[in-house]
């Protein structure tokens, strides 16, 4: 669950910062591996106050910065895990007051 909220994070602080204009990479390569020649279609297109360009790349960013750093803070947490295996103690009171004899041993 906390990987999760640190992915949730990594990737809305890559999409604010690639929608203010810090060109963060490989967003932009990626957008032009997957779909070439298709920029001028997509700077015209305004989604949410921003071009989808802009936006693209920065879901492309988020993605990518939200999973590298989910893997760092997942391994992380698993090196530094202690072992949490506890001692358990149960008490067991069998009662016994000669009423109910024990049955017969196995043949």
């Amino acid at each position: 669950m906390k990987g999760a909220i640190v992915f949730l994070l990594v990737f809305a602080l890559l999409i604010l910062l690639t929608i203010v204009g810090i060109a963060i990479p490989p967003g932009q390569a990626i957008y032009n591996a997957a779909l070439p020649g298709t920029e001028q279609y997509t700077i015209n297109y305004s989604i949410v106050g921003t071009n989808a360009f802009t936006l693209i790349i920065g879901v492309f960013n988020g993605v990518i910065y939200g999973f590298v750093a989910w893997l760092i803070f997942t391994l992380i947490m698993m090196a530094t895990k202690k072992d949490k295996k506890e001692q358990v103690n149960v008490n067991v009171t069998v009662n016994n007051n000669g009423a109910n004899p024990p049955p017969p041993p196995p043949s």
